[in-house]
């Protein structure tokens, strides 16, 4: 009993009461229907934001650089809530001897940090193994390697389903959960997909039977392979599904064991997990998560990931922000800790700069987080004199990293969706090998770029924007559904739709494809408003991207752009049109470069529109100027609107215009650097009032509430 109000008490330092965690959890807060009530009831139990640092296993073992670690934590206080330690530097599992080892310095590491104020846990990276890395210091044995299906292995990493793994993984478990922790993270070794030098697995013989059995016929890893690869298109899809279930639930049975380890030892500890895009373990967050809970229904954390590592690239904040999207967006509600990975790989600090740093942090909140686990200092056991400036920045960051999650909560962001599902990964090059790469349905992250909002689930959708073979993934509730609302379609995934028997609610059909030459040019037609008549050239000669040509099929379809030559003559006459069929539904095909080159004035002008038009004017905002920003929008609350809006740009986003669709005249905007400003909406828009933003620096985030 000591031991627990202990623990309640460390976890109530930070954003939410471990009282109101486990009140929540226990009275059954699965439910997933996201009321007005329930969603306010998500904010309002987030008074901050939940920071952590991970810290590196050189860091720690030497008790004195330890000390100044947590030296430099105190000159800046408020800087971070938690210190989490790694168990290793390297990436595959560590040999038990050394986790016994080093157990009792990890609990006096983490007492030596409670002293000060902190919670602290462990960070258990390799618990099956990344890749190979170390190997003459790592576990060995008669452990069966990850197999991928042509049978080569890594040797760095261990099949999930050996239960001789299983065995190795709850003595260390047990041990880690002895030495006291606050918390325990599962680091993303736990994963079936990118364990360097192999790709997929595992495709070992016991997993390949298993398999088998579960599809109640005989299978060796070559038939295997085959049959997931090719054949009847139907047949390969059900077995696909059968296989991503055989996923799912490999990771769900090691989870499972997890959680009886170390709640056996230490009822009630939070476990927490670390994920990326998932869409070959089956993404199925929400039955991991609940399985991590236990029955005593204990708190879970989550920690969202990707890569983003220097600032050459800061287009890659805004894609791993769509990516944690994602992996948010299925988590069951009494998940409240959601600490976005904040990585600066391999921790050379010129490579990455502390605006961007704690930019990171405030944007992966903005698209669904509720706080931020940094590991950004040193990989070495060596003074930290380089990261103090670093550290002194994130503190500056803090005050708005806790106005941000205590706005946003875990209400769940509303837009534009890119229609993806559990089953993605099943439709992966439908027509031939499967195991082609894991790729998420990224297509929309241009279309967001341009000032529209993005969603991430099917429910919270004003729009849904479908790619290729994505469609063959989905049920047929799900396509029904969303051609009964408003969808954006391009060629290849129309004719998928046409083919599986939608073409009564499509309006159009592929009426041939070219490859160069095209030169898009919008029609004279209202929603093209001021920019008819304006061109669009892609270069297919230099950014290859085929052009779908478009034939109506039904009655009432129009045409907003067609095809012109370098002549400018017409050489198709729709690459672009709209439809509303018969269940009232909205439909726009786009066939010319509909996922890319989409930034000019003229094409995001249309886009815009479109839209608007295909939801009915359900968008709940959108940036109506010329400016290269990403939204995310939500309903923290019955009758309020929070925005989080990104100047993805390195030009200061001067005249910003944001439609909102409220009936509100004010905004309260705060900045990154805690400014706040009043904005009275500038004229009406029914059923949206448009609001001129002040100044918004280059790539700074600003949070707008109405």
């Amino acid at each position: 009993m000591e031991m627990t109000r202990r623990r309640m008490l460390q976890m109530s330092v930070g954003g939410i009461s471990a009282a109101s965690v486990m009140a929540n959890t226990a009275a059954g807060a699965v439910e997933e229907k996201n009321s007005p009530a329930a969603t306010a009831m998500l904010t309002q139990d987030i008074e901050r934001a939940f920071v952590c640092f991970r810290i590196g296993a050189p860091l720690w073992l030497n008790e004195a650089r330890f000390t100044e670690l947590l030296d430099l934590f105190d000159h800046h206080p408020g800087v971070t809530d938690e210190i989490t330690l790694f168990t290793s530097e390297t990436h595959p599992p560590l040999p038990l001897a050394v986790i016994l080892e080093r157990a009792p310095i990890l609990k006096t590491r983490m007492e030596a940090a409670r002293a000060r104020g902190y919670r602290s846990g462990i960070n258990i990276l390799s618990s099956i193994g990344h890749h190979e890395e170390n190997l003459p210091n790592s576990l060995s044995g008669d452990y069966t390697l990850m197999t991928d299906p042509a049978g080569a292995v890594c040797r760095g990493t261990m099949c999930p389903n050996d239960s001789r793994v299983h065995a190795y993984i709850a003595q260390v478990y047990e041990a880690v959960a002895k030495a006291q922790p606050d918390y325990i993270w599962i680091d993303d070794d736990v994963r079936l997909w990118g364990h360097m030098p192999i790709a997929a697995g595992c495709f070992c013989d016991a997993c390949v039977q298993r398999f088998a059995e579960r599809a109640g016929q005989p299978f060796t890893r070559d038939s295997l392979r085959e049959a997931l690869s090719s054949g009847a298109l139907d047949e390969k899809l059900r077995l696909r599904r059968m296989y991503l279930q055989h996923n799912r639930e490999t990771i769900g049975r090691l989870f499972g064991l997890i959680e009886k380890t170390v709640h056996s030892i230490a009822p009630g500890l939070p476990l927490g997990f670390m994920t990326g895009d998932r869409f070959f373990e089956g993404y199925d967050f929400d039955t991991w998560a609940e399985i991590l809970a236990g029955p005593q229904h204990s708190t879970v954390f989550w920690r969202p990931g990707g890569g983003t590592y220097r600032d050459e690239r800061l287009a890659d904040i805004t894609d791993k922000a769509h990516d944690i999207g994602r992996q948010v967006a299925l988590l069951p509600r009494h998940v409240r800790c959601i600490e976005s990975e904040v990585e600066s790989f391999p921790y050379q600090r010129m490579k990455k700069s502390a605006h961007a740093t704690a930019l990171e942090a405030a944007v992966y909140i903005a698209s669904g987080c509720t706080g931020t686990a940094f590991n950004v200092l040193s990989m070495y056991d060596e003074p930290l004199d380089e990261y103090r400036p670093l550290v002194a920045h994130l503190q500056e960051a803090r005050p708005f990293l806790d106005t941000l999650a205590r706005t946003l909560g875990r209400a769940p962001s509303v837009g534009i969706h890119s229609g993806w599902v559990k089953d993605s990964y099943a439709a992966q090059g439908a027509g031939g090998a499967w195991f082609v790469g894991p790729s998420a349905p990224n297509q929309c992250n241009e279309i967001w770029a341009t000032g529209l909002p993005a969603s991430y689930t099917a429910a919270q959708a004003s729009v849904t924007a479908w790619s290729g073979d994505q469609v063959l993934a989905l049920t047929s509730d799900e396509i029904g559904a969303a051609l009964r609302q408003g969808v954006y379609v391009d060629g290849p995934a129309l004719t998928r739709l046409n083919e599986m028997g939608y073409g009564a609610l499509t309006g159009f059909e592929v009426d041939g494809v070219r490859d160069i030459d095209c030169i898009e040019e919008l029609t004279d037609h209202p929603l093209n408003g001021a920019v008819a008549g304006r061109r669009r050239n892609g270069r297919q000669s230099f950014w290859k991207s085929s052009t779908s040509l478009f034939r109506p099929t039904a009655v009432g379809t129009q045409t907003l752009s067609r095809c012109v030559d370098y002549t400018y003559q017409e050489t198709a006459p729709c690459t672009f049109g709209i439809y509303e069929n018969a269940e009232g539904g909205r439909v726009c095909v786009a066939g010319y470069y509909p996922w890319e080159q989409l930034q000019n004035l003229s094409k995001s002008a249309q886009l815009k529109a479109i839209m608007r038009w295909l939801s009915k004017d359900t968008l709940p905002a959108y940036v109506a100027s010329f400016h290269r920003m990403n939204l995310w929008v939500r309903h923290p609350s019955e009758g309020t609107t929070a925005l989080a809006l990104l100047n993805a740009c390195l030009d200061p986003a001067q005249g910003v215009e944001l439609l909102v669709r409220t009936d509100k005249d004010s905004m309260r905007v705060t900045g990154m650097n805690g400014g706040e400003t009043l904005v009275k909406a500038t004229e009406p828009a029914d059923p949206y009032r448009r609001f001129v933003l002040p100044t918004i620096p280059p790539w700074e985030l600003i949070l707008g509430h109405v």
